[in-house]
């Protein structure tokens, strides 16, 4: 009875990983299907693709259904930022980190196959835009303050508010630099801008302080003055990093000119 036993449990614990590796791998095809994706495919899957890559910064152009050379670059971008081989072609692997990463994502009228053009057909779009402070002058959307709130939450949680409200403005100098993409999630994911990107805790939920210090600084609050840097000189190893002008440390953070 005993060896009858052991073999039932070995069938039942089985069966459980069986079903565990069957809903995960499900992740990857519960929406975008299992052709594998790749320069020059196009359809519904590429919508979704570009959709996804934007809702994340990686992607610019327009969400048309075809997998051409910026989708291409968007994608091994992606993979590298990853940790994926960084081969532009989408396999199950980059679809279920891709899908991962963006669980909240859901496509606007102009991101569905055949949708309009303007993006005032969406039912979330008006409400959202409420929320932004009156007196943003830099085209930010809702998504935008989103990953803002993220990065500021995944890089200063623990430092004091105007501290958390130093880290958000330095984003928003960059938009506006020369120097820098002219995007808050561009900037958020420039390769190898943000510790909180690299680590991962970007995608850690901000909390209430995170999000009212970004619509501090879009409303106009500048601790920094216009700082593009800053650093933690307890943790910083890069030499280029210590050699730039510093101008103010608030809390554990030295801001550089």
């Amino acid at each position: 009875m005993s060896y009858r036993l052991v073999i039932l449990t070995v069938c039942i614990v089985f069966g459980l990983l069986g079903l565990y590796s069957l809903q995960n791998h499900g992740l990857s095809r519960e929406t975008f299907g299992t052709t594998t994706l790749k320069q020059g495919s196009t359809g519904k899957d590429i919508y979704e693709l570009q959709g996804r890559l934007k809702a994340l910064g990686y992607f610019n152009g327009k969400v048309d259904g075809i997998f051409g050379s910026e989708t291409k670059n968007s994608v091994t971008w992606f993979q590298w930022k990853f940790g994926l081989k960084s081969d532009g072609v989408v396999g199950a692997k980059t679809k279920l980190k891709l899908w991962s990463a963006t669980k909240n994502w859901k496509p606007t009228a102009s991101e569905l196959p055949g949708g309009a053009a303007s993006s005032g057909g969406g039912g979330g779009g008006a409400a959202s835009a409420s929320k932004l402070p009156a007196n943003n002058n830099l085209g930010l959307t809702a998504k935008d303050l989103k990953m803002m709130a993220n990065a500021v939450y995944g890089e200063s949680r623990g430092e004091p508010y105007i501290g958390q409200v130093a880290v958000a403005a330095v984003i928003l100098n960059r938009v506006q630099s020369s120097q820098f993409p002219n995007t808050a999630s561009g900037v958020i994911f420039q390769p190898g801008a943000f510790t909180a990107v690299a680590d991962g805790q970007i995608w850690l939920t901000p909390n209430e302080s995170a999000m009212k210090a970004v619509k501090d600084a879009v409303s106009g609050l500048d601790p920094t003055d216009g700082c593009l840097y800053y650093f933690n000189p307890a943790t910083a190893t890069s030499k280029w990093i210590w050699s730039r002008p510093q101008y103010k440390t608030i809390g554990k953070h030295i801001f550089c000119r």
